[in-house]
């Protein structure tokens, strides 16, 4: 099997492992069947080749599209300038792409569509997602319950469908869920490999960085590890499955 090209952008070594921890878990993967890459400390080697891989998965991270470049933290600038990269050939080969969370404000920013802090922002939590008209006939939706819940905590948001992209699940804080380019490339919103627990350990690490009040920490990873989440690893899960070869 050609390997998943795994991206990530985390810089706190303890999330960027239960990061990778949980998209082979949820992905059904093993580490042999990817090739990690942790842009943080690693630059995109400059012969990257997509057609040597199944498909790119990209994680979250604490960077935003939307700052300010003069402003920007140098490593997330680095990190974001090598993800954009490599978007002009995924979109124009239609190769396997999934973006979690910071995903879809690249695969929106790429396309031109407006990605901006604020009006779409949602606190860490549950949100609840509805598939859209068009999600019922996505592959890695199918038969999947109407209304479900999945793990959200984001400052930035697509905030228009950008242009070629088909809008497949939506929730009433955030408009842009999921959404589609093409055929094979995908970028949700919310974070498919994130399990309760999971998200609760997350949680932890990012308590000073303005996603909720210090104060709340508590009641917020105990409402994450009781959390009846469980439909988005079925996402992955299937995007994995669709596109190993």
């Amino acid at each position: 099997m050609k390997p998943f090209l795994i991206l990530q952008l985390r810089p706190e070594t303890d999330a960027a492992d239960g990061e990778f921890a949980a998209f082979l878990d949820k992905g059904g993967l093993t580490a042999k069947d990817c090739h990690r890459i942790r842009l943080d400390q690693t630059d995109l080697p400059s012969d990257t080749d997509l057609s040597r891989y199944s498909g790119v998965i990209v994680g979250g991270g604490p960077g935003c599209v939307s700052d300010d470049p003069a402003t920007k933290d140098p490593t997330e600038a680095r990190i974001e300038a090598q993800i954009l990269s490599l978007m002009p050939d995924i979109t124009a080969r239609d190769i396997p792409f999934m973006g979690c969370c910071y995903g879809i404000g690249i695969l929106a920013h790429h396309l031109g569509a407006r990605v901006a802090k604020g009006r779409f922002g949602e606190p860490v939590g549950v949100s609840r997602c509805r598939i859209t008209d068009d999600g019922r006939g996505d592959p890695l939706l199918a038969d999947l319950p109407d209304d479900f819940g999945a793990f959200v905590g984001h400052k930035e948001a697509a905030e228009e469908l950008p242009q070629g992209c088909v809008q497949l699940l939506a929730s009433d804080p955030c408009p842009m869920q999921m959404i589609r380019y093409g055929q094979n490339v995908y970028a949700t919103q919310f974070h498919p490999e994130a399990d309760g627990a999971g998200f609760a350990d997350r949680i932890a690490i990012y308590r000073n960085h303005g996603y909720f009040p210090p104060d709340e920490i508590e009641d917020l990873m105990q409402s994450c590890r009781d959390a009846d989440v469980f439909v988005p690893e079925i996402i992955l899960r299937r995007f994995v499955d669709r596109y190993r070869r």
